[in-house]
């Protein structure tokens, strides 16, 4: 039974080619159903990690804990997330994407559901670590399954339309939870932003499962560089060769200069994403006088427009900068300076003002959020895309844990004007960082 189940999560076998005139029809019907599952999926990662920031103003008031606790409790995900995300991520790269991204939707599901019923935050605290290590099985399996059936030329536009699926995940996530508070049928209690999307994400676990696929070699498929006619430079001369574990980490990854500065910038990047969105119904019902429901739509508000920021980003970095993803994420997380300036210095009672300044943040971070990521797998070959992908998320969390735990010790005793201080500057280094990779992957250069 052991040996079926490791089997089971191994990359898929290859079959054999199925007939030449029928590989455009199937590769296109593929293609759609493997993007589409993996939004979905992906999507559904966020229904079970982002609720919490909902039902922080209860945990503060029908608990009595602390900003500072909250902090504590969520930052055990972010800590638990980043350094997942890099151990699974060399994992993945080894494995088989459909069923280590639906393993780890369904555990994260089953975490949500036991933490309502856990007393004292000790044992809140464990619970949402161990859902945080569940999450990090999201992204790498992803982007795995995301270099092998979409092609470098058309990298940063299609993973873009995948990346939407954060955003997705992120706006229904404060919705749903919200919502599910103040239901009468399920007893008005903060512990159904819990229980409702555990179910969603289990449900949704067993949808990837069904309809995910591996690899296009996996049903019968050409390789995606030989599908589309692209071979991008390549530090291997075998693109389809699985590589070892120590492999990945010290020839592809741990040696590259400049996934170090891109993991850099993305602590950065992370501490201003995080610092608003996690904070947001806490700041807009405590500061700015919102009431819960308008809070969560202002934060879905926020995770809307990064929908077209993402979009967006994407296509200028294949269109206009040729590949080179720098150019594109400095320019945003430039007016992610004013955007929050504006968010910041808004007086309460002006709910346009505030909905605007939120749009403009969510359209601005989701850019570098996404772009980092592409950045990262540009850099090595396909088959090391998990890992790579991994290191600049573990650096990411780090920022996330920063803007969780940090922004939430730094508002208790110093108050909201320093949090958003802190923001600030840390949008400003990562402009700093990002200008040193100005002209990586410059797509001209490498098909020369």
């Amino acid at each position: 039974m052991i040996g079926g189940i490791t089997q089971l999560y191994r990359p898929a076998p290859f079959r054999d080619r199925i007939d030449k005139e029928k590989i455009p029809a199937q590769y296109k019907r593929y293609r759609f159903q493997v993007l589409a599952t993996i939004f979905v999926g992906y999507a559904a990662y966020y229904l079970v990690r982002t609720n919490i920031n909902v039902a922080k103003p209860y945990l503060i008031h029908d608990l009595g804990l602390s900003k500072g606790d909250v902090g504590l409790l969520a930052s055990a995900l972010t800590i638990a997330y980043g350094i997942s995300k890099f151990v699974m991520g060399n994992i993945s790269d080894r494995s088989n994407p459909r069923y280590f991204l639906a393993t780890g939707l369904i555990l994260s599901g089953v975490c949500n559901l036991v933490f309502g019923f856990l007393p004292g935050l000790f044992l809140m605290t464990a619970c949402w670590f161990l859902n945080g290590w569940f999450q990090g099985m999201g992204w790498p399996p992803c982007g795995r399954t995301m270099v092998h059936w979409f092609s470098d030329g058309e990298r940063g536009t299609k993973m873009a339309i995948w990346n939407v699926a954060h955003n997705v995940g992120g706006m229904l996530a404060p919705l749903i939870a919200g919502y599910a508070i103040i239901l009468p049928l399920l007893g008005a209690t903060w512990k159904a932003a819990f229980y409702v999307p555990a179910v969603l994400a289990i449900i949704s676990g067993v949808l990837v499962a069904i309809f995910m696929r591996d690899t296009p070699q996996s049903v019968g498929l050409p390789p995606i560089e030989e599908h589309m006619n692209d071979y991008p430079a390549s530090t291997v001369d075998d693109r389809e060769r699985e590589l070892s574990s120590s492999e990945i980490l010290f020839k592809h990854v741990l040696n590259n200069k400049f996934l170090w500065i891109f993991s850099a910038a993305n602590v950065l990047v992370y501490i201003v994403r995080y610092g608003v969105v996690n904070w947001a119904p806490t700041y807009l019902t405590e500061v700015k006088g919102y009431t819960i429901t308008h809070s969560a739509w202002q934060s879905s508000l926020y995770e809307l427009a990064g929908i077209f920021g993402m979009l967006f980003s994407g296509w200028a970095s294949d269109k206009w900068f040729h590949g080179r993803r720098s150019p594109v994420m400095a320019i945003f997380m430039l007016l992610v300076v004013g955007a929050v300036f504006l968010y910041w210095f808004n007086p309460p009672g002006n709910y346009l003002i505030d909905s605007i300044a939120l749009i403009a943040i969510g359209f601005l971070i989701y850019g570098p959020v996404m772009l980092i990521g592409i950045a990262a797998v540009d850099l090595v070959p396909k088959k090391a895309a998990g890992t790579a992908a991994g290191l600049t998320g573990l650096f990411g969390y780090m920022g996330a844990t920063a803007a969780e735990l940090g922004i939430g010790v730094v508002v208790q005793h110093y108050g909201w004007n320093m949090g958003f201080t802190v923001i600030i500057g840390s949008a400003i280094l990562s402009i700093v960082l990002l200008a040193l990779t100005w002209n990586v992957h410059d797509r001209r250069k490498a098909h020369a």
